[in-house]
C-alpha cells in the first residue's frame, strides 16, 4: 500500500509540474502575441473586385456523397475570378496513396495540377498534410506537378519544402487580382503553443470582404477587426473553421483551447461571438465541422437561417457580385 501511495503522489507531482509549466508557456505566449497585434500598423489594401467566388471543400469531416472522403481536416479550392488557390491541404491520418484530398479531387473532377498557388493557413497536422509533416515544419503538396513546376506557397511561419516556391506572409498582402492574405496573426494556444494563423480575404463586387478561414485559431474578433483595418469595403461573409467544439469533440477541445483547460470555452461564449458577427453586418456564413461541434453548428444557423451552410465536402459554395444568384 504504501508502494502505491508513492507512486500516485510521484503521478501527482508529475501532472502538478507538467501543467505548472503549461501556465507558464501559456502565460508568456500570450504576451508575445499581445505584443506582436500592438504593434502591427495597418496599411490599406486596395483590393480589386471579383464578379464570382467558388468554394469548393476538398477535405472536411462532412461530405455529400458516401463516395467521398471525409476526415478531420481541411482543404479547400478557392476560384476568385480567375484565379484557383488551394487552402490547405488535409491531414491524411492513415498515410493513404492516393490521399483522401486525391481521391476526392479526382472524384470531383478537380485538377489539382492546375492550382495558381497553395495557401497554408497554419502549421497543423490537419492542415499541411499529417503530423509528419508539422513535425519537419512542412506540408504535403498534392501533385506531383505541383512540385516539378515550383507552385507558389505562401505560409504563415517560415517552413520548408524541397520544391516549393516558399513565401512567408509576414504582413498582410495581395496574392492574386482580388485576393489577399490577413497576414498571420498569432494566439497562444494552452497545449499547442503559440500558433501563427492567417486568412484568406476576397473582394465581392458590390457585397464586400469574403473571408475563408482555415480554423480561426486567431479568434474571430481578431479576424474581424484585421480585415476592418485593411479592407474599406464592408464585411460579406465568412467561410471555414471557427474552432467551437463545445460539445463532444473532446480532443479538439483540449487541444485547440486558447484558455486555461479549467476555463474552456462555453455556449454562452459562443453566443456572444454570434452577436458580434452579427451586429458587424456578415451576411452570408458557413462553418466547417472539422472543429465545431454540432450544438455550434446549429446555434450559427438558428441566427443566419438560410444565409448559413454546413461547410461540406463536395458541395459548392458560389457567391456572386451584385445582381448575380448565389448558392451554398
Amino acid at each position: 500500500m504504501d508502494v502505491l501511495i508513492g507512486v500516485l503522489a510521484a503521478m501527482l507531482l508529475l501532472i502538478g509540474a507538467a501543467l505548472a509549466l503549461l501556465v507558464v508557456r501559456f502565460r508568456r505566449n500570450q504576451q508575445h502575441a499581445a505584443e506582436a497585434w500592438d504593434s502591427f500598423q495597418p496599411e490599406k489594401l486596395d483590393l480589386e473586385p471579383v464578379e464570382a467566388l467558388t468554394i469548393l471543400p476538398l477535405i472536411d469531416a462532412r461530405t455529400a456523397s458516401d463516395d467521398l472522403a471525409g476526415e478531420a481536416g481541411v482543404s479547400y479550392l478557392v476560384e476568385a475570378g480567375d484565379t484557383r488557390l488551394l487552402l490547405d491541404v488535409g491531414l491524411n491520418a492513415q498515410k493513404e496513396t492516393p490521399s483522401p484530398l486525391q481521391r476526392n479531387a479526382a472524384a470531383l473532377n478537380v485538377d489539382l495540377d492546375t492550382m495558381d498557388a497553395v495557401v497554408i493557413s497554419h502549421g497543423h497536422q490537419d492542415h499541411v498534410g499529417g503530423l509528419k509533416a508539422q513535425m519537419a515544419h512542412s506540408f504535403v503538396l498534392p501533385s506531383a506537378k505541383l512540385e516539378q513546376r515550383r507552385v507558389p506557397v505562401y505560409v504563415p511561419e517560415p517552413m520548408q519544402h524541397p520544391t516549393a516556391e516558399l513565401h512567408v506572409v509576414e504582413s498582410p498582402q495581395m496574392i492574386a487580382p482580388g485576393v489577399a492574405t490577413t497576414g498571420a496573426i498569432s494566439r497562444a494556444l494552452f497545449v499547442l503553443g503559440l500558433t501563427p494563423e492567417q486568412s484568406l480575404a476576397v473582394n465581392l463586387a458590390g457585397k464586400g470582404i469574403v473571408l475563408i478561414v482555415g480554423c480561426g485559431h486567431q479568434g474571430v474578433r481578431s479576424i474581424v477587426e484585421r480585415a476592418e483595418a485593411l479592407f474599406d469595403e464592408p464585411l460579406y461573409g465568412l467561410v471555414g473553421g471557427l474552432h467551437y467544439p463545445i460539445t463532444g469533440l473532446r480532443f479538439q477541445r483540449i487541444m485547440g483551447a486558447d484558455r486555461p483547460l479549467w476555463k474552456l470555452m462555453t455556449k454562452d461564449d459562443v453566443l456572444e461571438l454570434i452577436r458580434y458577427l452579427k451586429e458587424k453586418g456578415l451576411k452570408r456564413i458557413a462553418l466547417s465541422p472539422h472543429d465545431s461541434c454540432d450544438w455550434a453548428l446549429n446555434a450559427f444557423e438558428e441566427a443566419w437561417g438560410p444565409d448559413f451552410g454546413v461547410v461540406t465536402v463536395g458541395q459548392e459554395i458560389r457567391l456572386s457580385g451584385n445582381g448575380h444568384k448565389e448558392s451554398a
